[in-house]
């Protein structure tokens, strides 16, 4: 898991990603709110992000509030760090967009704490994202079997959309994931043996082969 840390104090950034290293996570180190921001907005994003409050360019409050702007398919998970420790302040912070809030000088294992609920929420959010679009494509599936389908009245083939004539069965399982299991009806059964009975007649009953 990659973990995004802002921090403009040069010290205090070493320190905080020497300690995440520690814990196994992979580090993307940024000097200022700027840097963070633009390093959040790519594909590869890190989805938690550990933000000083007070930097120069853009503030750890301005970066989450871009954050919250944009839309965001899988959003990151955003713990404030700053010494500002006024309820005020908490509440400023988590209004920005923050999910999580602590304060100058923090405890490394209240701080492992808080990241691993930060993880169990990414993790949410990702399984999430793939069940949305699962359904996604499943709704999209089903929007392809409806509207009028031009059908043959005779032999009871099936126009696509490239012009081409196929067997209904065919059709449907392109556009599907229905499997068909082949079996007459009561009725085509009924058909089938007074057709079969037919066939005999009743002028080869009772007559020897000679």
């Amino acid at each position: 898991m990659r973990i995004l840390i802002a921090e403009d104090d040069i010290v205090s950034l070493r320190l905080l990603g020497s300690i995440l290293r520690k814990w196994g996570y992979d580090v993307l180190s940024c000097s200022n709110g700027s840097e963070a921001d633009q390093a959040l907005q790519g594909n590869d994003a890190p989805k938690v992000a550990i933000l000083d409050w007070m930097m120069p360019g853009k503030d750890g409050v301005e970066v989450c509030q871009g954050l919250r702007q944009r839309p965001q398919s899988r959003p990151v998970y955003v713990i404030l760090l700053t010494a500002r420790g006024l309820t005020e302040d908490v509440v400023g912070g988590l209004e920005a967009g923050a999910d999580d809030y602590m304060t100058k000088p923090f405890y490394p294992e209240e701080l492992h704490a808080r990241l691993q609920v930060g993880l169990r929420i990414v993790d949410l959010q990702s399984r999430l994202a793939d069940r949305v679009g699962e359904l996604e494509t499943a709704l999209s599936r089903l929007k392809q079997l409806q509207g009028l389908l031009p059908i043959c009245s005779y032999c009871k083939k099936v126009r696509d959309d490239k012009n081409y004539w196929q067997q209904i069965e065919s059709y449907i399982s392109e556009h599907s994931e229905a499997q068909f299991s082949p079996s007459p009806c009561p009725n085509c059964s009924d058909k089938a043996g007074r057709t079969q009975t037919d066939s005999i007649g009743p002028d080869s009953m009772g007559k020897e082969e000679i």
